[in-house]
């Protein structure tokens, strides 16, 4: 998880959920993907969280799951990880 975050690998999921609001499977696998290095209970974890915080990723899920209210699994992602990050 930190190294994929000190890749940036945040910053760029959420670009391109960003770039591609349209794409189902980018916002569901963006929101997972930021869910994944997010998660953890140490100091760390929740430094990645407020770096999360800081890339706009609650920004990105809500917009994924309002673009995409039909699909359970943009759904089911976005909620856990607005869920994680607030």
């Amino acid at each position: 998880n930190q190294r994929a975050a000190d890749a940036g690998a945040m910053e760029a999921a959420v670009a391109a959920m960003r770039a591609h609001p349209e794409v189902e499977a980018v916002q569901e696998m963006g929101c997972w993907a930021l869910r994944n290095v997010c998660s953890g209970t140490d100091v760390a974890a929740r430094a990645r969280r407020q770096r999360a915080v800081t890339a706009r990723a609650p920004e990105a899920a809500t917009a994924a799951l309002q673009a995409h209210p039909e699909n359970a699994a943009v759904q089911e992602e976005g909620q856990q990880l607005r869920d994680l990050l607030v």
